[in-house]
C-alpha cells in the first residue's frame, strides 16, 4: 500500500489555531496493534539518508536566518520522536517546533481498520509569524509533499521486512540517539 492524500481531520485544526497551512497523507498498514507511538518511531524517527541529506542542507542555510536548525529544544531526549512530543497517547502523537518565524505541529494518528489493518495519518499544521516564516514555507512546501508521503511507506516497508512479526520499540523503550 502506498501513502494517500486525505481531508486535515476535524479534530486536528484546535492543536494549532490559526494554521496557514495543513496537509495530511495517511497510509493503511497491515500491522495488528499498532499505536501512535510505535508508528511515529517507525516513520519519523531515523529518517532514510536521503532525507536525512537534505534536512542537514536545509538546516545550514537556515542557521543564518534565526530559524531553528532541526528539531532543537529544551526537552529531554525522551520527549522526543524525531522532533519535541507535545503529547502522546495510543491513538495520537503530537510532534513540533515553535520558532519565531513559525510554528509547526506534526499530528500521527493510527486507526484501526479491522483486525489486522490500522490507517496511520499523519497530518501537518503550519503557522506563519512573519515574511521569513513564509519565505521557508513556500521553499520547503514541494519537498514535504515528498518526504512526509515517503516517511510513511517505511510503515509498510517495515512490515514487509519483518519475519513472523513485527519488532516495535515502544516509546518508552526506544535506545537512546
Amino acid at each position: 500500500m502506498r501513502p494517500f492524500s486525505v481531508s486535515i481531520p476535524e479534530d486536528c485544526e484546535q492543536i494549532l489555531p490559526p494554521a496557514d497551512f495543513s496537509d495530511a497523507f495517511a497510509i493503511d498498514v497491515d500491522i495488528a496493534g499498532l499505536n501512535a507511538p510505535q508508528a511515529t518511531q517507525l516513520a519519523f524517527s531515523r529518517p532514510p539518508g536521503w532525507i536525512a541529506k537534505l534536512l542537514a542542507i536545509r538546516n545550514v542555510l537556515v542557521s543564518p536566518f534565526g530559524l531553528k536548525a532541526g528539531a532543537e529544544g529544551r526537552l529531554s531526549d525522551r520527549s522526543r520522536i524525531g522532533l519535541p512530543v507535545f503529547s502522546s497517547s495510543p491513538e495520537r502523537v503530537v510532534l513540533g517546533v515553535d520558532d519565531m518565524h513559525l510554528n509547526f505541529r506534526l499530528i500521527v494518528d493510527v486507526t484501526n481498520l479491522n483486525d489486522s489493518t490500522c490507517r496511520v495519518t499523519a497530518t501537518t499544521l503550519v503557522q506563519r509569524n512573519n515574511l521569513l516564516g513564509r519565505i521557508y514555507l513556500a521553499i520547503v512546501l514541494p519537498f514535504h509533499r515528498i518526504l512526509v508521503p515517503a516517511l510513511l511507506a517505511r510503515l509498510a516497508q517495515s512490515r514487509d521486512r519483518s519475519s513472523s512479526r513485527l519488532a516495535i520499540a515502544t516509546f518508552e523503550d526506544r535506545p537512546p540517539d
